[in-house]
C-alpha cells in the first residue's frame, strides 16, 4: 500500500474494526427507527380520518333533519362541500400535526432520548391533534354556512346548521384525542421514560373523563334536540333520530372503551406489580404510561421500589459488617448507647504463628488464606445461631446468646468450636487455638451517635482469650472451661474429656480444662 499524501509505502498494521462515521451512524439509526415512526404516523392519520368521516356522517344526518324542505340539489351542494372540506382538512391537519410535532419526529427518527421540552411536546400530541381538528371543523362550519346561504337555504336554517357542524366537530375532536392518545402510546412511553411526571396536571382524570363524556355522549344528545326542534314535517324525525342515536351510541361506546382502557390497563399492571413486591420481589419496574395522576402513581411506585432495593442493600451491607442478628436488633430497637447484662458463651479463635506466616507469604496470598479461615468460622458460628462479633487481624471473637437469645448456647458453642477446629485441620493451611468460656457480660452498642459498634464486655471474653493461649500448646488445639461443658447437653458432653485445671493469667481461681 502507498500513502497517497506522502507518496511512500505505509507499514502494514493489524486489521482493526472500522467504526462508522458519525453521519453514517445517524443514517443507520434513522433507517432503523423509520418503520416505527411511519407506522405511528399512518395509524394516527388513518384513525383521525375515520373519526372525522363519522363526524361528516353525523353532520349530514343533522343537515337533513334540521330542514326537510332542503332540495336535493341544495343538499348535494352542501354534502359535496363537506366532503371537499374533509379532504382539505385531512391534508391541512396532517401537515399541521407534522409541523407542530416535527421535533418529536426528529428525536424518534434519530433514536435519541428526548429533552424535557421535547418530551412535553410529544405528550401534547393528542391535545394538539384535537385542537387542530376543532379549528378545522370550525372553519368548515363557516364555509358551509356561507355555502348554504349561496344555494338559497333560508337564514333560519343556517344557525342550527352551523351549530350542528360545530357539535359534530367537537365530537370528532374528542374521539381524535382518544384515538391519537391510544396510537401514540409508544411515543408517550418513550417521552415519559426520559422525563417522568413530577406534578399533578391542572386537568386531571376527573376533568378529562367529564370532558370526553360531554363531547362524545352529551353533544349527540344536543344534536337530537336540534332534530326534534327543527322546523319542517315530522316524517323525517324517526329515521334520522335512529341514525343519530346509533352513531351516538357507537361514538360514546368507543370513547368510553378507550378512556377505560387508558385508566384500567396501567392500574391493573400496578396492582400486579404491588403483588410482586408484597411477595418480596424488588426487581419490578413499571413503564410510565400517563402524564397525569396515573403517571405520578407509576413514578412513585418505581421510586418506592428503588428505595426498598437501596434499603435492602444497606441492610445487607450493615449485616455483613456487624452480623445479621445485630443488624436486625439495631433496626428493631434503633440506636442506643447502652447495654444489657446477658449470660453468653464466648468462643475465641486465633491462628498460631500468624506473624511468621505474614512474613513468609505474599500479602495477597496471606489475606486470601485469612478469608478462607474466616469463611469456616462464620459458616459454623452462623449454623449454631451465634454471632461473629469481631475479626481481630488473625483472630475472631464469637458470641452465643447475644444479641439473640439461644435455648442452649453452651451446646451450640461447643459444637461450633469442634467443627471449626476440625475443618481448619482438614484444610491444612493454618493451625489455630480455640477457647470456649461462659459467664455474664454486658452486651450492647458502644461508641457515639455517628459511629456505633456492638460489643460484649465481661470476664467470659477474657477467659476465652486466655484459654486460646493454652489451647495453642495442646495437641487438640481446643480448650473449654468446665462450666460450659457442664451446662451442655449429654450428647455434646460425651465428646469432651477433662485434661486438668489451671489458673489463667489475671485470675485467682483455677479453671477446669476440657478438650475434644
Amino acid at each position: 500500500m502507498t500513502d497517497l499524501r506522502q507518496g511512500r509505502p505505509r507499514p502494514r498494521r493489524a486489521p482493526t474494526r472500522v467504526q462508522p462515521a458519525p453521519g453514517t451512524l445517524e443514517v443507520s439509526r434513522v433507517a432503523e427507527n423509520l418503520p416505527f415512526v411511519l407506522r405511528t404516523l399512518v395509524g394516527i392519520t388513518a384513525l383521525a380520518v375515520g373519526a372525522n368521516v363519522i363526524g361528516v356522517i353525523v353532520m349530514a344526518l343533522l343537515i337533513g333533519a334540521i330542514n326537510s324542505d332542503v332540495s336535493s340539489h341544495q343538499f348535494h351542494v352542501i354534502l359535496t362541500t363537506a366532503i371537499v372540506l374533509l379532504v382539505v382538512s385531512v391534508l391541512l391537519g396532517t401537515t399541521s400535526a407534522v409541523t407542530v410535532q416535527r421535533r418529536t419526529m426528529r428525536w424518534l427518527l434519530r433514536g435519541d432520548p428526548p429533552e424535557l421540552e421535547d418530551a412535553q411536546r410529544a405528550l401534547r400530541m393528542p391535545r394538539d391533534m384535537a385542537v387542530i381538528t376543532t379549528v378545522l371543523w370550525t372553519l368548515g362550519a363557516v364555509v358551509i354556512a356561507i355555502a348554504t346561504a349561496l344555494v338559497g337555504i333560508p337564514s333560519a336554517t343556517v344557525v342550527p346548521l352551523t351549530g350542528s357542524i360545530v357539535l359534530a366537530g367537537l365530537s370528532s375532536a374528542a374521539v381524535t384525542y382518544l384515538i391519537v392518545g391510544r396510537v401514540s402510546h409508544p411515543v408517550a412511553r418513550l417521552a415519559l421514560a426520559a422525563c417522568p411526571p413530577q406534578h399533578a396536571p391542572v386537568f386531571g382524570v376527573r376533568w378529562r373523563l367529564s370532558t370526553i363524556w360531554a363531547l362524545t355522549s352529551g353533544l349527540p344528545v344536543v344534536g337530537l334536540v336540534l332534530v326534534f326542534t327543527a322546523p319542517g314535517g315530522a316524517d323525517h324525525l324517526v329515521p334520522v333520530s335512529i341514525s343519530v342515536s346509533a352513531v351516538a351510541l357507537v361514538v360514546g361506546g368507543l370513547s368510553t372503551s378507550l378512556a377505560a382502557r387508558a385508566i384500567g390497563r396501567p392500574l391493573k399492571i400496578l396492582a400486579g406489580a404491588f403483588a410482586q413486591v408484597a411477595e418480596g420481589r424488588l426487581d419490578v419496574h413499571v413503564t410510565i404510561e400517563d402524564a397525569g395522576e396515573i403517571g405520578l402513581v407509576q413514578t412513585g411506585f418505581n421510586q418506592m421500589v428503588d428505595g426498598l432495593r437501596e434499603r435492602d442493600r444497606v441492610t445487607d451491607l450493615f449485616g455483613r459488617h456487624v452480623g445479621s442478628s445485630v443488624a436486625a436488633e439495631a433496626i428493631r430497637g434503633g440506636v442506643t448507647l447502652s447495654g444489657e447484662t446477658r449470660d453468653v458463651v464466648a468462643v475465641f479463635v486465633d491462628i498460631t504463628g500468624s506473624t511468621a506466616l505474614s512474613r513468609e507469604m505474599d500479602p495477597r496470598e496471606f489475606v486470601a488464606t485469612l478469608n478462607r479461615f474466616y469463611a469456616i468460622v462464620v459458616d459454623e458460628v452462623d449454623a449454631g445461631g451465634g454471632l461473629v462479633n469481631k475479626f481481630e487481624g488473625d483472630a475472631a471473637l464469637c458470641v452465643f446468646g447475644a444479641p439473640v437469645e439461644l435455648r442452649d448456647p453452651e451446646t451450640a458453642a461447643l459444637r461450633a468450636a469442634r467443627h471449626i477446629r476440625n475443618r481448619v485441620r482438614e484444610t491444612g493451611e493454618v493451625e489455630v487455638g480455640v477457647g470456649v468460656a461462659s459467664g455474664p457480660v454486658v452486651a450492647g452498642q458502644v461508641g457515639t451517635q455517628s459511629r456505633l459498634e456492638f460489643t460484649i464486655i465481661g470476664d467470659a471474653v477474657n477467659e476465652a482469650a486466655r484459654l486460646t493461649e493454652h489451647a495453642k500448646q495442646v495437641d487438640a488445639r481446643l480448650l473449654a472451661s468446665g462450666d460450659v461443658v457442664a451446662r451442655a447437653d449429654e450428647a455434646e458432653r460425651s465428646a469432651w474429656t477433662q485434661t486438668g485445671s489451671t489458673v489463667l493469667r489475671g485470675r485467682e481461681v483455677p479453671t477446669d480444662l476440657w478438650t475434644a
